[in-house]
């Protein structure tokens, strides 16, 4: 089974032929050159294609796409505002290595223990909000100057000092 990884959202439309604005997070400028497809998420775990016609760079966070069959302003304002995702060979592919994108599916370690594996990756401006499952809850964990101690890009772990007592505020 393919699986999908959250790249940005599409949050505009611009021009009259339908042209959408993706504001990504993968770490670099892009075209997105060589995908041929972007995902929107319909139901959860459901992902529908949409096949990319073209690309041009708008900045280092941003691209413009046409999307086959997308061709009026109406047709492309549908899909504004939804999230955007890439299979997993193409989010490979473009994910600048040092993109905080990039820590998807490290195993957070604190205190020598696996506690979860990152499910998404929510940037702020002071620190990382990573996103675990805990024995079927939903578990935030914050990445800052205070709490990381290493990334191991090779075992794909992210090595973590939390303060006492904060895993205990979600699975109590």
């Amino acid at each position: 089974m393919t699986e999908y990884f959250k790249i940005g959202k599409l949050v505009a439309v611009t021009g009259l032929k339908g042209e959408l604005l993706v504001k990504h997070t993968l770490g670099k400028k892009t075209s997105l050159k060589g995908v041929q497809a972007l995902f929107t998420e319909e139901r959860k775990d459901s992902f529908i294609p949409w096949f990319i016609a073209s690309t041009r760079i708008k900045s280092e966070e941003e691209v413009y796409i046409m999307i086959e069959g997308i061709d009026t302003r109406e047709a492309a304002g549908k899909l504004s505002q939804k999230e955007v995702w890439l299979a997993e060979a193409d989010f490979k592919k473009l994910a600048a290595k040092t993109a905080p994108i990039s820590l998807l599916n490290y195993t957070i370690i604190n205190s020598g223990e696996p506690i979860g594996e990152i499910q998404e990756v929510i940037e702020q401006p002071h620190q990382l909000l990573c996103r675990l499952e805990i024995k079927g809850k939903e578990v935030l964990i914050p990445v800052n100057e205070s709490t990381l101690q290493k990334i191991n890009h090779t075992k794909r772990q992210v090595i973590v000092a939390l303060p006492e007592g904060l895993l205990d505020i979600y699975l109590t």
